[in-house]
């Protein structure tokens, strides 16, 4: 079984976080391999933040999945920028207009710690991919400081493999969106042709460090895989091919989230397929899709 001990995870963050810094200069932090030289000030690749971490909130959520949540809530930090582009995101003043402040390491670190001190049961970072070497900074920081909490990695589940390997050992809680079966979809909608190829490797990854979802005594969790699927219009998600993917090439205990909330936000309503809501036939069918598969554990949101 991994140790996730501080201890351990400070000796692990210590050999890897120079090494994760300097990818910064020539940036390959994320799939997008964009190359530019964070470090330079304002040299930006697609995520749009050069080599500064920015925050646009840091609080305790009680919205997350009953296991992350807890009853004292999940110590959420949303990290501003994304290196997506998504037509629909609902928090596209964060990801796209990259509202936030910049924050210095240390002020990330105690961010953890006073998360910490008010009840949360982990460290939450949304949408983190493009921070990796700046968080694992941070989260040295804050362990030589005293933190114990978990990490919770919070992601669109685009991240690249190499880069999640330097978390191997730090990070406990996996929570990945899964989005799509067709590259055509992933381009039209969020600019990643290669997100199905990508975000697939990137499970396998995240699963093989973590396992499937292992909770406490009180339902919260401990470590492990936890999926978020976004059911979208007209099977642009392709849940179908999803969940197989999930029973047969993952785990069928893997813990999945399915989500009914879809509104056309940001650019979406001005694009035909995107311009609706879900219709209730569209989630029953994703609904025992999950079933089919034979999935089991995880939570559906009402519709």
């Amino acid at each position: 079984m991994t140790d996730f001990s501080r201890d351990r995870k400070i000796a692990l963050l210590e050999k890897r976080t120079p090494g994760a810094l300097a990818l910064l200069d020539d940036c390959t932090v994320c799939p997008r391999d964009c190359h530019v030289d964070r470090n330079a000030g304002n040299t930006k690749g697609i995520c749009g933040v050069d080599s500064r971490l920015k925050v646009s909130s840091a609080n305790l959520h009680f919205g997350e999945e009953p296991p992350i949540s807890g009853s004292r809530g999940s110590g959420t930090i949303f990290l501003s920028g994304c290196n997506l582009k998504c037509v629909y995101c609902q928090n596209y003043p964060i990801s796209q207009g990259r509202h936030g402040d910049y924050v210095t390491i240390d002020r990330a670190a105690f961010m953890m710690l006073d998360l910490g001190r008010r009840g949360a049961h982990n460290i939450n970072f949304v949408t983190p991919s493009h921070y990796v070497p700046q968080l694992m900074a941070a989260m040295l920081v804050a362990y030589k400081q005293g933190l114990t909490l978990p990490i919770v990695w919070n992601s669109s589940g685009y991240d690249k493999v190499e880069t999640l390997r330097l978390l191997d050992g730090v990070v406990e809680i996996y929570m990945p969106d899964m989005r799509y079966r067709e590259g055509e979809n992933a381009r039209c909608y969020s600019a990643a042709t290669d997100y199905p190829e990508i975000n697939r490797a990137a499970i396998k990854e995240m699963y093989r460090q973590v396992g499937d979802l292992v909770l406490d005594d009180d339902g919260v969790a401990v470590r492990g895989l936890l999926v978020r699927h976004l059911v979208l219009p007209e099977n642009i998600s392709g849940s179908k091919e999803i969940f197989e993917f999930l029973a047969n090439e993952i785990s069928p205990d893997t813990f999945v989230s399915l989500m009914s909330q879809y509104f056309p936000a940001h650019k979406a309503l001005s694009i035909d397929k995107l311009s609706r809501r879900i219709l209730k036939s569209e989630y029953q069918e994703a609904l025992e899709a999950f079933e089919a598969a034979g999935l089991g554990n995880g939570w559906a949101q009402p519709y």
